[in-house]
């Protein structure tokens, strides 16, 4: 039954090859038990991925059905990268270069050959975006999210924002740079701070609730 709640189901992933440490699992977690006034009647859903493409084709739409959420935030971690990347679409590519986790074999370059070059998230990506400068963090607009395990489920989940049969409109893949474990050393190196990607998380996720409630009070 529909109750015109807001529910947010938001996404890291797990370890990777040449990437021992993923900053968006603690991330999420982080995002889930925040407590702020903006967040009140709030549900929110964390999930971490394993960094495999079946964990994706698997999870993904369970999730999406079981939680039915307004919005799909979704976090990875670009590892050549020094500041945040708003992704605005997703390519229809698929690299042969990189095993995921599982060492699955990739027999071709596009994850699907009858569907178009790209797809794109939506306008609210760049009201994404401005919130995230307003916080002094280095962030910029992306049109290209690689071609391994990002931007293979931003593929997939504006695959199933159009597909499932409660539309997602709210989706967004935000890549955040490698941050070091301890506080102490990010602030000797002048390096991204986890905490500054808490503060990132926070005004994004708030800048995508108001369009999320209008929506979720139109199915009661």
């Amino acid at each position: 039954m529909t109750t015109g709640k807001v529910r947010v189901l938001m996404t890291g992933f797990g370890p990777f090859p040449g990437a021992p440490y993923n900053p968006t699992e603690p991330l999420v977690a982080r995002l889930v038990r925040l407590r702020r006034p903006a967040f009140e009647g709030i549900e929110r859903i964390g999930h971490i991925f394993p960094v495999t493409y079946q964990a994706v084709d698997l999870q993904l739409p369970a999730l999406l059905a079981r939680h039915e959420p307004d919005v799909l935030l979704m976090f990875g971690l670009a590892t050549r990268t020094p500041w945040c990347r708003v992704e605005l679409r997703a390519r229809n590519a698929i690299t042969q270069l990189w095993p995921d986790a599982a060492h699955a074999s990739i027999l071709s370059r596009t994850i699907d050959p009858t569907a178009p070059v790209t797809r794109r998230f939506g306008a609210h990506t760049r009201h994404l975006l401005q919130a995230a400068k307003a916080t002094g963090l280095p962030v910029r607009a992306s049109i290209n999210a690689g071609a391994y395990l990002c931007n293979y489920l931003s593929w997939r989940a504006i695959e199933a924002a159009q597909q499932h049969p409660r539309a997602l409109p709210l989706a967004a893949f935000i890549h955040v740079p490698p941050v070091p474990r301890n506080e102490a050393h990010s602030r000797k190196s002048g390096a991204v701070r986890f905490e500054q990607l808490v503060d990132a998380g926070e005004v994004m996720l708030a800048a995508l609730l108001p369009r999320a409630r209008q929506r979720a009070l139109a199915q009661i």
